[in-house]
């Protein structure tokens, strides 16, 4: 009986530490079906965080149909054509005649210079993709654009911002005009617009570099440009929302402003003058700015 007894509690045994190896088992391939599935998920997230480093978005123009690409195509090169012959001979005038070496004209060929990068920085893209029937341009070729797109377009409006000073200080202070606008603080002037207009496109493209996007890239333009960048993306674009307003504000309507009350103040002064001491030489100089 103490020996039948003894068997039974041996097998009992066995088959508890059997039922508890099998629990194991089975415990130990459910946590690792758990972790698996977890590890799924994890990497579809970051995968669509990560979409991109590795998108690619399709710049569509301004047509898809293709009988009217080439039109498209003669259109825009022609538009290129222009530009540089337009804006070249304006730059190479002004740095081999010596008469023109005055702070107005100084200002026109950094204005023209920065005309044809911004030509150069939008259609030849547009011109390489009717060409090679290809609308796909990666991510970092895109916010590359932007950057060049912003940062000359900013610097034309700068530009133009300095030459309404130096004609407000000719006509409203004609007598401090010399010690106002000398070379050295139209270069300052120059250096100064031209490395705001960097900084905020390094800024833009700092906080676009923090988007996600989904898998619909298509921009229905011919180059990449910042609004429709964030209309594409699919996480929060509250802070580049007032980023861009704050900087429009700024950038746009401050500068705006001071160009409408230059103006005014220089029609008043003008008007002022009296013909014989120098009305049609006031109204000469407005109008060669």
């Amino acid at each position: 009986m103490g020996q039948k007894g003894f068997n039974e509690e041996k097998e009992l045994t066995q088959t508890e530490s059997k039922i508890r190896r099998t629990g194991g088992h089975e415990a130990a391939a459910e946590g690792s079906r758990s972790s698996n599935k977890g590890f799924t998920l994890i990497s579809k997230k970051v995968n669509s965080g990560n979409l991109s480093d590795t998108a690619e978005f399709f710049l569509l123009g301004l047509s898809e149909d293709p009988e009217q690409q080439p039109l498209l195509f003669c259109l825009f090169q022609s538009t290129d054509l222009v530009t540089m012959l337009s804006n070249l001979p304006i730059i190479l005038a002004i740095i081999y005649d010596s008469h023109l070496h005055t702070p107005m004209y100084f200002f026109l060929s950094n204005l023209s210079l920065a005309d044809i990068c911004f030509t150069s920085a939008t259609v030849p893209t547009m011109l390489l993709n009717v060409q090679t029937q290809s609308k796909a341009i990666s991510y970092s070729g895109c916010l590359t654009q932007i950057c060049f797109v912003l940062s000359f377009a900013e610097l034309e409006n700068e530009i133009l911002i300095a030459m309404t000073y130096d004609l407000f200080v000719a006509i409203c202070h004609p007598l401090r005009y010399n010690v106002i606008i000398n070379p050295r603080h139209c270069g300052l002037l120059v250096l100064l617009s031209f490395f705001i207009s960097v900084l905020d496109a390094l800024l833009h493209n700092l906080m676009a570099l923090w988007l996600s996007f989904s898998m619909d890239l298509k921009i229905f333009h011919f180059f990449c440009e910042l609004a429709h960048i964030l209309r594409l993306a699919c996480s929060n674009i509250f802070v580049n929302n007032i980023f861009m307003y704050l900087v429009t504000s700024l950038l746009g309507v401050v500068p705006l402003s001071g160009i409408i009350f230059s103006y005014t103040q220089i029609m008043s002064s003008t008007l002022k003058i009296p013909p014989a001491d120098g009305n049609y030489k006031a109204f000469s100089t407005c109008g060669s700015h």
